[in-house]
């Protein structure tokens, strides 16, 4: 199993970004747009420069990356590290006492990256609140959208 793409490193930043503010609890759909946020900061002005590289090819991320984070908190559930809680909105994730504890101990130059962009991703969320997922999930629609009817029409004009 490769840890490249897996629920293992998706259940890491996820356990990165509850662990910013312990105080607070998200849905899946949030944990999904900071998981995206995290790895592409460098498309915000004023950002770290984005965890990974840019990638030509990513507007389906979001679909795909949303079952990924799913395994991933499920994952670091299975180690008490999250804390899944039901809500009247559904089901919230939290950090665990020791996820915080367990996060600061890490030291590789990657994962005091992830560290450093997982805090400025949740402080702009306290800042500017759900209206950050919005533009960036319309962004991202309006990418693959666009990305699509080209493919469409390309495929079109080789009949």
């Amino acid at each position: 199993m490769s840890a490249f793409n897996s629920p293992l490193e998706t259940g890491i930043r996820s356990l990165f970004i509850l662990s910013a503010d312990v105080e607070r609890s998200y849905d899946l759909q949030q944990l999904l747009a900071f998981d995206h946020f995290v790895v592409h900061t460098g498309d915000f002005a004023g950002a770290p420069k984005s965890l990974h590289p840019s990638n030509p090819s990513r507007n389906g991320e979001l679909i795909i990356r949303r079952s990924l984070v799913d395994q991933g908190l499920r994952l670091m559930e299975s180690k008490c590290l999250v804390q899944r809680i039901a809500s009247v909105d559904g089901f919230l994730f939290q950090a665990e006492e020791f996820a915080a504890v367990m996060v600061s101990h890490f030291s590789s130059p990657y994962l005091l990256k992830l560290r450093e962009r997982a805090n400025w991703v949740v402080e702009n969320y306290n800042t500017f609140g759900d209206q950050l997922f919005a533009s960036v999930f319309d962004q991202a629609f309006d990418r693959w959208t666009s990305e699509f009817q080209f493919k469409q029409i390309s495929s079109i004009g080789q009949t």
